[in-house]
């Protein structure tokens, strides 16, 4: 574990990956290989109702620069160019996607003991400039994010968050949606041995008075199976089993309910990937 605290985006991310990461309501197939030079292919495709969506990517790794090249179904072309340490500490983004000539755009992470910063420009006469900023510990962490649109000259976001890592738990309360959404969560490691774990999340919109309440819970049926479930407070209930059936090559099935409109279908998902 790193001395620093991270980025900002890392507050919170422990509750969200368990409540959310993986659940997926499409059919999705990876398949990922590798050249005798390094080089890898991953081909994804994705299917969406009667839609099929798919796209091919190419990552090349050389010392300390990665190049990633991905092409579309759209015929669109996105680059992504992460120089490491070309500072100390630092990593450098270059990214940008043909035919879209607005979206390059030049990112810089900068992670030490105490402070974890991050940026981001666009490479265009008026960009949009965002930045994030985390301070404090491993275990211990504040900072915020900004995102200031110089074409009109206004602030498009601002978030502020405080973060509490500990192995048994982790905890974060954050503000966002320039003030008008209230977030906390909290997660807690129930069995070190087994590494079940819970996790609780509450999202307040105040300009609705809305409130959103999600729990969940992730158990690794053995080492190479987890059994993830959540359920909110509008009667969405879900699951997810993910088996991995051979070093990195994951197969998973997710699925969720409405209870409270059971007379309508199920949202059954499957995502397939291989690695060699």
């Amino acid at each position: 574990m790193g001395k620093g605290p991270g980025l900002f985006s890392d507050i919170g991310k422990k509750a969200k990956d368990l409540l959310t990461k993986d659940y997926n309501y499409d059919q999705k197939f990876t398949v990922t290989t590798y050249s005798e030079t390094g080089l890898a292919f991953t081909s994804t495709g994705i299917k969406k109702g009667e839609l099929f969506a798919g796209d091919l990517k190419t990552e090349y790794k050389y010392q300390n620069a990665t190049v990633d090249v991905k092409v579309d179904t759209n015929s669109s072309i996105s680059t992504n160019i992460t120089i490491d340490q070309l500072v100390p500490h630092a990593k450098t983004i270059f990214s940008f996607k043909i035919p879209d000539h607005k979206s390059g755009k030049v990112d810089l992470q900068y992670l030490h003991d105490h402070v974890g910063l991050s940026s981001s420009i666009g490479l265009t006469p008026t960009p949009v400039v965002e930045f994030s900023g985390a301070l404090g510990t491993h275990e211990y962490s504040l900072g915020g994010e900004l995102a200031f649109d110089t074409a009109s000259g206004t602030f498009t976001k601002y978030t502020a968050g405080v973060g509490v890592s500990k192995p048994e738990f982790s905890a974060a309360i954050i503000l966002a949606d320039k003030g008008d959404t209230v977030k906390a969560s909290y997660t807690h490691m129930v069995n070190p041995v087994t590494k079940t774990s819970v996790a609780a999340e509450i999202t307040h919109k105040i300009s609705k008075n809305e409130n959103t309440f999600t729990v969940g819970s992730s158990h690794p049926v053995d080492h190479l199976t987890t059994l993830k479930t959540r359920v909110n407070n509008h009667g969405k209930l879900g699951a997810l089993l993910q088996h991995e059936w051979r070093p990195k090559s994951l197969v998973t099935i997710s699925g969720e309910v409405d209870t409270k409109a059971l007379d309508k279908s199920a949202k059954i998902g499957l995502a397939l990937a291989l690695k060699p």
